[in-house]
């Protein structure tokens, strides 16, 4: 509960979205697919806590350009989850995890043309892997941070797309079989972490510039990516 209260705090700040850090930290106590499904509920409770907290800040444009293809794709790469091995999913994960952080790390100039194609493909992207690795707001990040949003447009915007993706996908994990009555326990905790983990981010945001620490963040993500997959590889000898 702590670490997803950290990861929650972090992910609003970092702008990242907190399942980057919640995916790969749950794997260490649950089984991948009880993560996705668990990954969906806490989510749904955090976006409408940002959403609460910066609805003021809506672009919705590109909530259409960004938000319809990742709810399509959502859903085809939540069905995928139950074709692919979980064991090859985590690998992928933690290998997703290592390769995004380092390409933020060393293309810190990275910047993406801010045109209607590249937020639709973004859309696809993001849709997709939130719905086969449980986490896609890294990508959609990049995608709209090309068209150089303020921070509480940025985070209202995301926190809209990514309550339509975790609304899908709930749907998607339920019918895989992914949620299940010993998930219903957590819920009270999950709604709590939401809202204070969101308010607490907030707060922080006005005390620290963007920019430093989205490097935190992506170390952070880097550190947890190797230790993913060290973690999946000795479990597997």
């Amino acid at each position: 509960m702590l670490l997803t209260l950290v990861a929650e705090i972090v992910g609003t700040i970092g702008g990242f979205g907190s399942s980057v850090f919640f995916v790969p930290m749950g794997n260490f106590f649950f089984d991948f697919h009880f993560v996705l499904g668990l990954t969906a509920l806490f989510h749904l409770f955090s976006n409408v806590s940002k959403i609460v907290l910066f609805k003021k800040g809506l672009d919705k444009k590109l909530l259409i350009n960004i938000g319809v293809p990742s709810v399509i794709f959502v859903i085809i790469g939540g069905y995928m989850t139950k074709i692919v091995d979980s064991f090859i999913l985590e690998i992928v994960l933690a290998l997703f995890l290592v390769g995004l952080s380092l390409l933020f790390l060393v293309k810190k100039d990275l910047v993406i043309n801010p045109n209607r194609k590249n937020a639709i493909t973004g859309g696809v992207l993001s849709g997709f892997s939130a719905g086969l690795l449980g986490t896609g707001g890294a990508i959609r990040g990049l995608t709209m941070a090309a068209f150089n949003l303020e921070k509480s447009v940025f985070i209202a915007t995301s926190a809209f797309i990514d309550f339509f993706i975790d609304f899908t996908r709930t749907f998607v994990y339920f019918n895989n079989g992914y949620i299940q009555k010993e998930h219903l326990i957590y819920l009270p905790f999950l709604l709590v972490i939401g809202i204070s983990g969101t308010y607490l981010g907030k707060r922080i945001l006005h005390f620290i510039e963007q920019d430093k620490f989205k490097t935190i963040s992506l170390l952070l993500i880097l550190l947890i990516g190797v230790v993913t997959l060290v973690n999946v590889l000795v479990k597997t000898n």
